[in-house]
């Protein structure tokens, strides 16, 4: 069967890589169109975005809703990436966008009768859980209270609960992946989380394999991660085999001071409290030198390892790129040129 796919988000980090995925799979006659809505639209020609049917929409505009459900119209499967994590201060408006935004989409999505809704969750879903025994999809999603992103993303699985409820007939796909690293997003990343508190090409120079004799690191701390392409190949593999319910993504394997120390050479590491590194983010976020609020390192500390068993069982999807590889083109690649299609955007973006 040939797909009509609608993919929201569409110039992010994850829709980008989407969109290449989905371009393939046209390519081998498996999608027959493939539908794009951003704010903005798509601010540099080329791939992935050529060929695509695109659609300006803002999805806490009034209309945003009978809008998204004429496009949504016909479709097999809508993929939602909705979300913003900037301005940080603003919080209000992040609600608006992640919680009422997304409820938004969803309405659509009953609205148009489309059978397949893939949504962008996340482990900051998650509530606090074990750093040593990995948690399977069934771990609770109540988020992480003083995170925004953590208690945000809880909210929107709730949504969806209701949404299950009301809606049977609705196939709904939640995937759970942890930190999303690569080569592509590297800027976009170095800018939503790091701002201009250390220069690209520095900090690109700093972590470069060997010239960290010594890893200061947040004791306890252990993360998942996954390469942008990887991510993209999960998204196509749920679409294309309506595989329905929660699914944790990550690759291996767990990063953590040793496998970090290892990735950057250094000699031996430093393991601090978290209360440090959480002293340091408020001092810096209070002061305006960098735009990441304390709240994610509270949510660092108490997301739990994820089990990926499920995803791999059911889809066959695996990991082409260690979750050490993905850190290490996103350090080589700070100070790239940007590829994503929401450059533009995001430097006008409301200032921090």
């Amino acid at each position: 069967m040939s797909l009509r796919v609608v993919v929201l988000g569409a110039t992010g980090n994850v829709g980008t890589a989407l969109l290449h995925r989905l371009q393939q799979a046209r390519a081998d006659g498996e999608v027959q169109s493939i539908v794009g809505v951003s704010r903005e639209g798509p601010e540099r020609e080329g791939a992935p975005f050529e060929g695509v049917e695109w659609h300006r929409i803002d999805v806490i505009d009034p209309d945003a809703g009978p809008r998204l459900e004429k496009v949504m119209r016909g479709a097999d499967a809508v993929i939602d990436l909705v979300w913003v994590i900037r301005p940080n201060r603003d919080r209000e408006f992040l609600h608006r966008v992640n919680v009422e935004g997304n409820r938004t989409v969803f309405q659509a999505v009953v609205h148009a009768q489309v059978p397949h809704l893939v949504y962008a969750s996340s482990i900051g879903a998650y509530g606090k859980g074990s750093k040593t025994v990995p948690v399977d999809e069934s771990h609770p999603t109540t988020g992480t209270p003083t995170s925004h992103y953590g208690a945000q993303k809880a909210e929107v699985e709730t949504l969806l609960d209701e949404l299950e409820g009301e809606n049977p007939d609705l196939l709904v796909t939640r995937l759970r992946p942890g930190l999303i690293f690569g080569a592509v997003p590297s800027p976009e990343i170095k800018d939503y989380f790091i701002g201009d508190l250390v220069p690209a090409r520095l900090l690109t120079w700093l972590t470069g394999v060997g010239r960290l004799p010594v890893l200061p690191f947040p004791a306890g701390i252990r993360f998942q991660a996954v390469a942008q392409p990887d991510m993209a190949e999960a998204y196509w593999q749920v679409t294309r085999q309506r595989a329905g319910g929660a699914f944790n993504v990550a690759a291996e394997p767990v990063l953590d001071a040793q496998t970090i120390g290892q990735l950057l050479g250094s000699r031996r590491y430093l393991e601090l409290p978290v209360a440090v590194f959480k002293a340091l983010a408020a001092v810096t976020y209070r002061l305006r030198l960098q735009p990441t609020d304390p709240g994610w390192v509270d949510m660092a500390a108490v997301v739990p390892i994820m089990d990926t068993t499920r995803i791999r069982q059911v889809t066959g999807w695996a990991e082409t790129m260690s979750s050490q590889q993905a850190v290490r083109d996103l350090l080589d690649h700070f100070d790239a040129p940007e590829t994503l299609g929401n450059a533009e955007h995001r430097s006008s973006s409301p200032v921090e």
